[in-house]
């Protein structure tokens, strides 16, 4: 719908504005923990459907998170690929802009998400893929693995010899393949895996 028409873009960059594209939120405490994962060496990357720019705000490098679904902090053209902030085209919205448009081409802007009815990134999804398979310990927190393709990356890890982790309040299709099951709210158990590897690293 966003490329249908100007009124289309004009009424999806109004909802954007008024609340969809916020940088209000805040990591919670399985973002910071995995963000110290990283930290310790102890984390490649995050493969993630999440469009909220948290584990960057959390400490993670943008090349080590592969957002499947794109990040709402970020406004691309569609012409010269060229990336913006979203809090400067949110100024020119406030200023009165209806429909942004690039600053350097005056090609079509949207916010660097997925949205209905497009193609997932291919780079981002072929580089995720790659980075699964070649994984020792794959750990899905917070999914019901339900929703494709991100779903296929755990499968990936599985068929390269990678150990499974599951930690999820709820079952999925992969139960009975994680070597580790923990059905427990994603933060109090990453928070809890962090004191614990930072014991063992002690001793």
């Amino acid at each position: 719908k966003f490329m249908n028409s100007p009124e289309s873009r004009r009424k999806q960059w109004y909802i954007f504005k008024e609340g969809l594209m916020t940088d209000k939120a805040m990591p919670n405490a399985a973002h910071i923990a995995i963000a110290e994962l990283y930290q310790m060496g102890k984390l490649d990357c995050v493969i993630t459907q999440n469009i909220d720019n948290l584990h960057q705000k959390a400490g993670l490098p943008d090349d080590r998170v592969f957002e499947l679904h794109g990040n709402m902090q970020w406004a691309v053209c569609f012409e010269c690929g060229r990336r913006y902030p979203f809090n400067e085209i949110k100024a020119r919205l406030d200023g009165g802009e209806d429909i942004p448009d690039c600053p350097a081409c005056h090609g079509m802007l949207k916010p660097a998400i997925v949205m209905f009815g497009e193609q997932l990134p291919y780079e981002v999804l072929e580089e995720a893929g790659r980075r699964a398979r070649g994984s020792d310990l794959f750990i899905v927190i917070g999914s019901t693995l339900v929703v494709y393709p991100a779903a296929y990356m755990p499968q990936y890890a599985l068929q390269s010899g990678a150990k499974l982790v599951i930690i999820n309040i709820g079952e999925t299709p992969l139960d009975r393949r994680a070597s580790v099951l923990i059905e427990a709210k994603a933060g109090e158990t990453m928070a809890a895996i962090i004191i614990k590897v930072k014991e063992k690293a002690t001793l």
